[in-house]
């Protein structure tokens, strides 16, 4: 069953890179980065999930996006382009059925009380998702 959250979008962040480039939107700089090789780069995949969990090191980028994801998740993602937003909901496609321990550990890292599950709700459901 697919349980996606908001926090996957944080996933994209981490694979394309996103920094803060000014108080209205996160950069575009980025935005031509290919994530779906990525996605499908168990190496590289792995390496930026590492980087999330605290569990290896972090590109200068990785390390950018634990400074952006309090307000990402808090904002809903309201800085993020709409190429940005788009690109997010197929990372969380792929990362709910493909790697669905890793979302799990995902969530349990940065959504332990359940606060964003509940905050983008009905939201996912209107993309067609499940939330248990």
């Amino acid at each position: 069953m697919r349980r996606p959250q908001l926090f996957l979008l944080l996933l994209l962040l981490s694979v394309l890179g996103f920094a803060r480039c000014d108080e209205e939107h996160y950069t575009s700089k980025y935005d031509s980065v290919d994530y779906r090789a990525i996605l499908h780069s168990e190496r590289l995949l792995k390496s930026y999930y590492n980087c999330l969990m605290d569990k290896g090191p972090c590109t200068a980028e990785g390390k950018e996006l634990r400074n952006i994801l309090p307000d990402a998740l808090k904002t809903e993602c309201s800085k993020c382009t709409e190429k940005q937003k788009a690109g997010a909901r197929e990372v969380v496609d792929f990362i709910v059925k493909d790697k669905p321990d890793w979302f799990k550990d995902l969530q349990n890292k940065y959504d332990p009380d359940g606060i964003y599950k509940e905050k983008y709700k009905d939201k996912w459901l209107e993309m067609g998702y499940s939330i248990d």
